[in-house]
C-alpha cells in the first residue's frame, strides 16, 4: 500500500521558513540595538571627556588669571572655555538623537520578537496537526490490517468447515 502523503507539507514548510526568517530578523534588530547603545554610550564618553577638559580649563584659567595678567590671556582662556561648551551642547544634542535610535531599536526588537513568537506558534500547531494526522493514518492502517486478519481467519475457518476438519485453538 502506498504511504499516505501529508497534504499540507508544502504549508508546513512555509511555515519552517517564516520562523527562520522571524528568528534572522530578530537577530539583526538585537544587533542594531546593541550597536545603538555601544554608539549612544560613546558619545556619552565623549561628552564627559569635553566636560572634563572644560573644568580643567577653568581651573587652570582661575590659577593663571591674577592681578596683572593680560586681559589678551582671559580672552583666549574665555573664548577656548566658550567653545568647549558648544562642543558639550552639541555632543548632548547627538546623546537625545540617539537615545531616540535606541528606542526606535528597542520597538524593533520589540516587534521582530512578537513576530518570532507568532512564526513558534504557528509553526507548532502545523507540527501537532501533522502529528495528530499521522496517528490517525497509522490508527487506520491498524484497524485495515485488523479487519483484513479477521476476514482472513473467518475465511480459514469456513474452509476446515467446509472440508469437515475442526478448527484448533491457536
Amino acid at each position: 500500500m502506498a504511504r499516505e502523503r501529508y497534504r499540507l507539507q508544502a504549508l508546513l514548510v512555509i511555515k519552517e521558513r517564516e520562523k527562520k526568517k522571524a528568528e534572522e530578523a530578530l537577530a539583526l534588530a538585537i544587533k542594531a540595538l546593541a550597536e545603538a547603545k555601544e554608539l549612544k554610550k560613546k558619545l556619552e564618553k565623549e561628552r564627559d571627556e569635553i566636560v572634563r577638559k572644560w573644568k580643567e580649563y577653568r581651573k587652570r584659567m582661575y590659577q593663571r588669571m591674577g592681578p596683572g595678567s593680560s586681559i589678551f590671556d582671559g580672552n583666549i582662556y574665555n573664548n577656548y572655555l566658550r567653545k568647549l561648551k558648544e562642543d558639550e551642547e552639541e555632543k548632548e544634542k547627538e546623546i537625545e538623537e540617539q537615545e531616540e535610535r535606541v528606542a526606535a531599536a528597542e520597538e524593533a526588537v520589540g516587534r521582530a520578537r512578537k513576530d518570532y513568537i507568532e512564526a513558534c506558534k504557528e509553526l507548532r500547531i502545523m507540527e501537532k496537526h501533522k502529528e495528530l494526522w499521522r496517528k490517525k493514518i497509522e490508527k487506520e492502517l491498524t484497524r485495515k490490517e485488523e479487519r483484513e486478519l479477521n476476514e482472513l481467519g473467518n475465511v480459514i475457518h469456513q474452509l476446515r468447515k467446509w472440508h469437515g476438519e475442526e478448527t484448533q485453538e491457536i
